[in-house]
């Protein structure tokens, strides 16, 4: 199912850009995150996409950014429009960072399109990369659901979703070592997601410092 993911938006880059208002829709999640983060800060873009306007919030802020995308044609893409971060190929399961390196992690659309058995390992890993008190901020399923559309925007590619619902996922934040401060319902279409701000005031690994 990854794989049809990974075409999906190979083949669909630049009809999901169009078909979804990413500009105006995310930006006022980015708000107040952006505002809490110190100078410098280092920050990890999970499912990084084309790079907008996540990468580029943080990048033109003057922030650290990584942005990771297993999608060859998203990181591309990224790469040309947002010169000033680092963008990784990688299947996000895979990827890792040193224990409290990274000040914020933020993750929109990616953990829906991840098999049910990788998100709760995922989350523990993001909540081992944030330094004490650091940032995490992501889109979950709202209802529990696994299913594929066979022609997805209407772009003759499949994708594949599968999530949990919203109590099951707060719960594993909770057990990553996260505390949820924030959560809103995202409408969309008949369903929706939902969005958590959260953040971990545990000492990752016993890392004694930020390494920001």
């Amino acid at each position: 199912m990854k794989d049809v993911v990974r075409r999906g938006y190979d083949v669909l880059s630049h009809a999901y850009e169009q078909a979804y208002p990413t500009g105006t829709k995310y930006r006022p999640w980015l708000t107040g995150l952006l505002g809490g983060l110190t100078p410098g800060s280092r920050v990890v873009d999970l499912g990084s996409g084309c790079g907008l306007p996540v990468a580029s919030s943080f990048a033109d802020a003057g922030h650290r950014v990584t942005g990771v995308d297993f999608s060859e044609v998203q990181v591309r893409r990224a790469r040309e429009l947002v010169p000033g971060a680092e963008f990784v190929c990688a299947d996000v399961s895979e990827v890792d960072f040193p224990a409290g390196s990274v000040d914020a992690v933020t993750s929109f659309y990616l953990l829906i399109h991840l098999p049910l058995a990788e998100q709760p390992p995922l989350l523990a890993r993001i909540a081992r990369w944030l330094r004490p008190g650091g940032w995490f901020l992501c889109t979950m399923g709202h209802g529990a659901w696994t299913g594929v559309d066979e022609n997805w925007l209407g772009g003759g590619a499949a994708m594949w979703w599968s999530h949990a619902d919203a109590d099951t996922n707060r719960a594993w934040l909770t057990e990553a070592g996260f505390t949820v401060e924030h959560e809103e319902f995202v409408p969309e279409g008949d369903g929706g997601a939902v969005l958590f701000r959260a953040r971990t005031d545990r000492d990752p690994a016993g890392s004694g410092g930020s390494g920001s």
